[in-house]
This record gives structure tokens, C-alpha cells and sequence, in this order.
């Protein structure tokens, strides 16, 4: 398949699950509803809590709309990763259901802000739904790719994603625009599923497709030479755990010069 292949199939499986959580789906009926479905597992990984929304604390969870939480289809918790302060500006690429950017808003509060950029008409839909339903009013769902963000240069203080970067075909756009969209001093903190790097394109290929969040993933280290090469400073890639055998669910974070 070409790139706008892949693209629109991302597109579709994203669709369909937000028309299932729409629906009243849970989570673990999210994830285990189609081949692939869970972000950060291939066919043969069982859905478990290492996935989706058991990666947020109870503490978490109850704060939301069930919605937003049945939406949750990453590897990780980048609210937590990324360390949010009260006042500051974050924004979600590939924000789905708006679990993430909801969690930080609160985290950074009323003087502070939210943004979420996602290309999928649905899950845009069901998160402005679920910000409305949370009362959140610093947040806002912005329609876009995450190779092309809707934002102005230095606009926002860090950059969070979850299990998004590897479904792009054009990572290198991607780690440009965070890069761009952050302020001098800005962050990310980010998770994703990473390759160990002996791993070639074609073996991770064979592990899960790409709209799984397998055959797209970066190695770790082309994840630090990629970010290192945009201008990003104290890169730091540390697997937490294993999604398919020799790939991991992963924290990203680095730092953009001042």
C-alpha cells in the first residue's frame, strides 16, 4: 500500500471505533473489536491492562466520561508522562476520544489550555461530546494531521501523543511540527510503541500491521537520531513494556533548546 493507502486506512479503523464507543461499546469491546485493534498489540497480544484504559489510574478514570475513557486505545499515560504545571499550553497529537487533552486541562487548570489535533471526523465529534459532558472549557479539538499542525509557530509549552506517531508515514513531519509548535525550553512527553533497533522495517512488518501500531514503529534509535536531528535536546527513549516479542510500548521526551 502507498502512504494515502495506510492513511485512510488508519482513518477507518479510528471511525469505526469511536461509532462503537459511541454506541455504548466499553473499552475492552473497543479494542478487541476488529484484527489489530489494540494500538500496541498484533493479532496474537492479548488485551489486557498493559492497553488502552487500564494504563489511568481509577483516580483518573472517574473524573470522565465513560466515553472518553472507552475511546482510550494507546500504550501509556502521556498526562503522566509529561508533567504537567498548572498555566501551561499542551497539545495532543492524535487526540481521539479527548482522554488525554481532558486530563490535562485539568492538570494545568483555568490559566492554562488543551489543544487536540486528530484528522478523524468521528473522534472529533465524540470528543468535543465528552468535553461538553466534563465541563471543560479550556480545551479545544482542533481537525488536522499530525504532519501538518493547525497551530502557529511557539504556540504551545509541551507536546503529548499516545501511541499516534508510529501510524504516520512521514515521521519525520511529525517530529518537525512538534518541534515547531513548541516554545523555546518547550517539551515533549509522549508514548509510542518502539522497535528494538536490530529489528528491520520488513521484521516488524511481520509482527502486526501498521494500522495495529506495529509495522510503522521507529526503532529506538531512530527515535533519538530522527529527534536529535529537528533540534531536540536531552532525548531520552525508555521501554516500559513489551507489546509484540522485541517491540515495547515506550516513553519519548526530550527538550527544545532555549
Amino acid at each position: 500500500m502507498n502512504a494515502d493507502d495506510v492513511k485512510e486506512l488508519v482513518r477507518q479503523r479510528y471511525a469505526a471505533a469511536a461509532v462503537r464507543v459511541a454506541g455504548g461499546a466499553p473499552n475492552e469491546h473497543v479494542l478487541d473489536a476488529t484484527e489489530d485493534s489494540s494500538c500496541c498489540g498484533g493479532t496474537d497480544v492479548q488485551v489486557d491492562a498493559r492497553f488502552g484504559a487500564g494504563l489511568y489510574s481509577a483516580d483518573e478514570a472517574s473524573t470522565l466520561p465513560a466515553e472518553a475513557v472507552a475511546a482510550s486505545l494507546g500504550c501509556g499515560n502521556p498526562h503522566a508522562v509529561a508533567a504537567l504545571n498548572p498555566g501551561e499550553r499542551v497539545l495532543d497529537l492524535g487526540s481521539g476520544g479527548g482522554i488525554d487533552v481532558l486530563l490535562s486541562a485539568r492538570r494545568v487548570g483555568p490559566t492554562g489550555f488543551a489543544y487536540g489535533v486528530d484528522m478523524t471526523d468521528e473522534m472529533l465529534d465524540l470528543a468535543r461530546t465528552n468535553a461538553d459532558k466534563a465541563g471543560a472549557t479550556n480545551v479545544e479539538f482542533l481537525k488536522g494531521s499530525i504532519e501538518d499542525v493547525p497551530l502557529p509557530d511557539a504556540s504551545v509549552d509541551v507536546v503529548i501523543s499516545n501511541c499516534v506517531v508510529n501510524l504516520s508515514t512521514d515521521k519525520p513531519a511529525v517530529l518537525r511540527e512538534m518541534y515547531r509548535v513548541l516554545v523555546p525550553g518547550g517539551r515533549i512527553g509522549i508514548s509510542d510503541v518502539v522497535a528494538e533497533d536490530h529489528l528491520s522495517p520488513e521484521e516488524r512488518a511481520a509482527r502486526g500491521s501498521y494500522a495495529g501500531c506495529i509495522a510503522g514503529a521507529l526503532s529506538r534509535a531512530e527515535y533519538l537520531t530522527g529527534l536529535a536531528a529537528v533540534g531536540f535536546t536531552d532525548v531520552e527513549v525508555e521501554f516500559t513494556h513489551e507489546a509484540v516479542p522485541q517491540m515495547h510500548g515506550a516513553i519519548i521526551r526530550a527538550v527544545k533548546s532555549a
